[in-house]
């Protein structure tokens, strides 16, 4: 029955080619050259930070090259182990962003040997990936800087996401900073526990700002849209991360952002791949600080002057020529002494 309905709906066939006639040959369409994708982590797209600021510069690469790229997010950490294998099934380049990858992509380096991975914010280990980190407690410092001399009530807050290395060099590097700049103020520090909960974000500066905190910097992907959320409310300054989020605040309430390249973290090993110049295995890995203009901070709600600006640049000085060394760690900064600048 089934054949005969289908014999029934066939078109008739095509008359052979005459004489002299060639039969033509479909064209099929050419495959792209290059495949790349990216693993979110629990963040998503759409957190204003971390994320956003990886997936831009995978973008980038995209419109440069004529690719399309790929997108897998991650929900839970959980998720993370099945995205990566099936992000390598499917492109020659699987990038995935936030330390918390590292066990999944150990597993997954293995698993798929002849393929390639791009890791931000950790080292691993193996010849098919290539590992990018950064000097977050540099960036940190400069904003710890501007900070310091930008409160009122010498209480400034720091809000951390999970309580990892990475976000301590946050920690660290801002704590320094603030100390060094104005040595009279005292840091509140808390962590939200995630990266993806605004609510907590918002629950915790509210927290500071009723210690009279009037100036918090957070390092808490999505959290940090709830920070910003409060700093409106409350009328605080709030110091955003990663990118510049100054946008994300109705009422220009965003200081300052510690701006961590991210975007420049994945164009690169992109780059890598198609320059056939693959930096895999740890010894290769890439760390980028100020000098390499990895870190920094951007001003887009125009909130530094000109004076606080010019000040912070000699501590950039500083530590661009090594004079200052920014502690990287809670043990390191028990040992810093606030620098002076001379």
């Amino acid at each position: 029955m089934i054949l005969a309905m289908f014999a029934g709906c066939s078109k008739p066939a095509e008359p052979a080619p005459g004489p002299g006639e060639e039969e033509e040959t479909p064209v099929e369409p050419e495959a792209p050259k290059y495949s790349f994708g990216m693993v979110t982590d629990v963040g998503g797209i759409g957190d204003k930070s971390f994320n956003d600021s990886a997936w831009a510069g995978i973008e980038k690469a995209g419109k440069e090259l004529d690719v399309e790229p790929k997108l897998l997010q991650s929900t839970k950490q959980d998720d993370y182990p099945p995205n990566l294998g099936n992000m390598a099934q499917s492109v020659d380049l699987t990038l995935a962003v936030g330390f918390l990858f590292e066990d999944a992509m150990n597993t997954s380096a293995d698993q798929y040997p002849d393929k390639l991975f791009g890791l931000i914010d950790e080292v691993v280990d193996k010849p098919n990936v290539m590992s990018v980190t950064f000097k977050e407690h540099e960036g940190s410092f400069l904003v710890g800087v501007i900070a310091g001399l930008t409160t009122k009530s010498n209480v400034i807050g720091f809000v951390g996401g999970m309580d990892f290395p990475v976000i301590n060099r946050f920690e660290a590097g801002f704590v320094a900073g603030v100390k060094s700049a104005n040595p009279k103020a005292k840091v509140l520090i808390n962590y939200t526990g995630a990266f993806d909960d605004p609510d907590k974000g918002k629950e915790v500066a509210l927290t500071q700002f009723q210690q009279k905190a009037d100036v918090i910097f957070h390092a808490s992907g999505a959290c940090g849209i709830g920070v910003i959320q409060a700093a409106d409310e409350k009328d605080f300054w709030a110091i955003g991360v990663d990118m510049d989020q100054s946008a994300e605040s109705t009422k220009n309430k965003v200081l300052c952002s510690m701006v961590k390249r991210v975007d420049t973290a994945t164009y690169t090993v992109i780059m890598s791949y198609v320059d056939n110049d693959f930096k895999g295995g740890a010894d290769k890995a890439l760390e980028l600080g100020l000098k390499e203009e990895g870190v920094g901070y951007s001003d887009g709600g125009k909130n530094v002057s000109a004076a606080l600006a010019a000040e912070t640049d000699k501590y950039k000085a500083a530590i661009n020529d090594g004079t200052l060394v920014v502690p990287a760690t809670r043990e390191e900064l028990k040992d810093f002494k606030p620098f002076e600048i001379k």
